[in-house]
């Protein structure tokens, strides 16, 4: 297309003074088409130069010129510029409502153009009312399936998803299908497009099924339609492959990123764009994932490589990657380096997101989870608090990310030896977790557990003796009745009821910790040593002498 553009360039500047109108056509086909290749700082001169043009041989309110700034606008959006790009598709908008028709399509354009940036400004009400406006001018312009309202629809769906209405932004998405379905040819590329939208919202609302199928579907079409270096199966090769990374089939995940990454090294315009650098990150997720940190960082570092020569970096895409780095080096304990590439990430966080963004709390949940690895609690707190202060505001009240928080705060607390502080965190936590369908259940067991611990260091012996129980209850189900971890329960729960001197109890209980540990340990291993001491000590308080001398020989 460059080439043609070009050439058509060369005839008219052959033929026409260096100022003639057609030059403005000409010069924004350039700027489109350099800002679909990612190259914006010289589509921004074209469209420059084509507004140059315009401004001085065209009335000030031609519709023309409001193309030309909607294509300002759209540069700038690309470059994430938020605020110009709203200032030209306004000044768009308004030469619009002067020159056409009250339901021309492109004021339905550019009130699209305009809900989509305040959408990404996360000002939903806003984007809402947009679009609402575009639908309304469509409907009276279009017939009631007409491709341009699907595409309305699916901004709508984007909003409700946004706002985690994702039942109501699956109804959006579905409406969009539908018309496409009906009103576009079989192979049509917008129909993959629904497919990618739908994969998306299911993928988001964990159903991982129709997910993956959606997916799949919309990568059949581009097939079929596209070329099989086309860009755009990038971005479904990698969305396939983070179905499967969620469903721990990482394997699988890693052969669908290496697809996406083989079609970036294929153009040279790619190997070096976000594309590549989104790629690498998710490579390096899937390897994290197999905890092989070494590997993962290797292809974080490449995707900051990639991100520090590109102009057009967004920032958003940097604070991934320094994320990214920054749990990957948490996790093989360079806590030095781990809070060096949070801090970044930070940094952009705060200068580009609202002070209640629920992408900042999870900065500074990671930063509050390297201060506590460092032992410097104060900080850890600091920043746990400025986690909880988010969530609380952002969050539905029985969210589980919201459990998580209060969990972390509460293990905090716990290791400052602020017991009573970190029981009532765990017991917030527990509120939400008790009355989840979703919750895990080895989550929910540990959260019982380390209640109970905090209970039993606070000599809450009735409480401790509760929460070991239910945590207990809540492992039988799913573990092996040889398993461990439940020695370890029995072994806790008897200590208790050992130093209320309810030796009965106590003597029952350290004999099914016998029992699993004599199946699942060495003889002299140091666990089932004490076992047969404290059941020894116990039989010892009743006057069983016989057995108490049997289990301190075993001992």
């Amino acid at each position: 297309a460059l080439l043609f553009y070009q050439k058509a360039l060369k005839i008219r500047q052959s033929t026409l003074p260096s100022n003639h109108p057609d030059f403005g056509t000409i010069y924004g086909n350039f700027g489109g088409l350099h800002q679909e290749m990612g190259d914006y700082s010289t589509a921004l001169k074209f469209y420059q130069q084509a507004l140059d043009i315009e401004e001085k041989y065209l009335p000030p309110k031609h519709p023309t010129l409001a193309t030309s700034y909607g294509n300002f606008g759209s540069i700038h959006s690309s470059m994430g510029d938020k605020s110009k790009a709203l200032e030209y598709y306004k000044k768009s908008l308004e030469i619009r409502e002067l020159s056409l028709p009250i339901n021309h399509p492109d004021k339905a354009s550019s009130y699209n153009c305009i809900g989509s940036v305040y959408n990404s400004m996360e000002d939903y009400p806003k984007a809402l009312s947009c679009f609402e406006k575009a639908l309304e001018i469509q409907k009276q312009a279009f017939p009631e399936k007409h491709p341009a309202l699907a595409s309305t629809y699916d901004n709508f769906g984007s909003v409700y998803s946004c706002m985690e209405e994702k039942q109501t932004a699956l109804s959006y998405y579905q409406k969009a299908f539908e018309i496409r379905e009906l009103s576009l040819p079989p192979n049509h590329p917008d129909i993959a497009t629904s497919y990618n939208n739908l994969g998306t919202i299911y993928s988001s609302m964990g159903n991982k099924d129709n997910a993956l199928s959606s997916y799949e579907k919309s990568l059949e079409m581009k097939r079929t339609c596209l070329p099989s270096n086309h860009p755009s199966l990038i971005t479904t090769y990698n969305n396939i492959g983070l179905v499967h990374q969620s469903k721990g089939d990482y394997l699988v995940a890693l052969s669908l990123h290496q697809k996406a990454l083989e079609i970036c090294e294929q153009n040279s315009q790619h190997s070096q764009s976000e594309a590549a650098a989104s790629t690498y990150n998710k490579i390096g997720s899937a390897h994290h994932s197999m905890k092989d940190f070494p590997k993962a960082l290797l292809f974080f570092e490449k995707a900051l490589a990639v991100q520090s020569k590109s102009p057009n970096v967004k920032d958003s895409n940097l604070a991934i990657t320094y994320s990214n780095m920054g749990l990957t080096y948490h996790e093989m304990s360079n806590n030095e380096k781990a809070l060096l590439y949070y801090e970044k990430a930070l940094e952009i966080k705060e200068k580009s997101l609202t002070r209640d963004d629920c992408d900042l709390a999870t900065t500074y949940n990671n930063i509050a989870l390297v201060y506590d690895s460092m032992k410097d609690y104060d900080k850890a707190l600091s920043f746990h608090q400025k986690v909880l202060t988010i969530r609380e505001n952002k969050l539905p009240s029985d969210d589980l990310v919201l459990a998580a928080t209060y969990s972390n705060i509460a293990s905090t607390y716990y290791d400052i030896q602020d017991y009573s502080s970190a029981v009532s965190f765990y017991n917030k936590a527990l509120g939400i977790r008790e009355q989840s369908s979703s919750v895990d259940d080895n989550t929910l067991a540990t959260n019982y557990n380390n209640t109970a611990i905090a209970y039993k260091l606070m000599n809450d012996k009735a409480n401790a003796l509760i929460f070991y129980q239910k945590s207990l209850t809540v492992r039988l189900k799913t573990l092996a009745a040889n398993d461990p971890s439940l020695a370890t329960i029995y072994t806790s729960m008897a200590s208790i009821h050992s130093s209320k001197k309810d030796y009965s109890n106590a003597i029952v209980l350290y004999k099914k910790a016998i029992e699993i540990r004599e199946k699942s340990s060495s003889a002299d291993s140091l666990e089932l040593a004490t076992n047969y001491n404290n059941i020894a000590v116990a039989y010892k308080a009743i006057e069983d002498q016989k057995h108490a001398l049997t289990y301190y020989e075993k001992a």
